[in-house]
Order: structure tokens, then sequence, then C-alpha cells
């Protein structure tokens, strides 16, 4: 048995979570659900404390109602794949 240990270097998956790269892609997969969902859907994306964040919300009240009703935002994600 190895004695290999692991150590996670913070600072730079602090930089990566944080960084324009992640944000993009978590952009590109938020557009990607938004498109799926098929309704008035708007993607917002920012950078937090932490890491990046993007976030779908629904633009009108109709599609406020149809997600609330049919989950619609969480089909559209469970069936989006990257890749």
């Amino acid at each position: 048995m190895s004695n290999y240990q692991f150590e996670l270097n913070r600072e730079g998956v602090k930089q990566l979570m944080k960084s324009e790269e992640m944000k993009a892609v978590l952009d590109e997969m938020a557009h990607h659900i938004a498109e799926s969902a098929e309704g008035d859907y708007k993607v917002d994306s920012m950078t937090g404390r932490t890491r990046a964040n993007a976030e779908v919300s629904c633009a009108s009240a109709k599609t406020y109602y149809d997600n609330l009703r049919n989950n619609t935002l969480l089909k559209a994600m469970s069936n989006t794949r990257r890749g």
C-alpha cells in the first residue's frame, strides 16, 4: 500500500471557482436549460463571495405558474447533459 498523500490547493480551487471561465461554463449551461424549458425565462450570472453562480428564473407570470404546476425548470435541468 502506498503512503501517497493528496493535499488540496485551496487557493487554486478558490481561483478556479471564481474565474471567468467557470462563469462562462455556468452561463452556457443556464442558457441551455432556459432554451430547453421553452418559455419566457431569463438567465443571470454573477461572481459571489466564494464562487461563480448562474440562475434561470421566470420572466413572466405565465412561465412562473407553469413552472409552479409542472416543475418545468427542474425537468429541463434534469434533461440537460453537458458533453
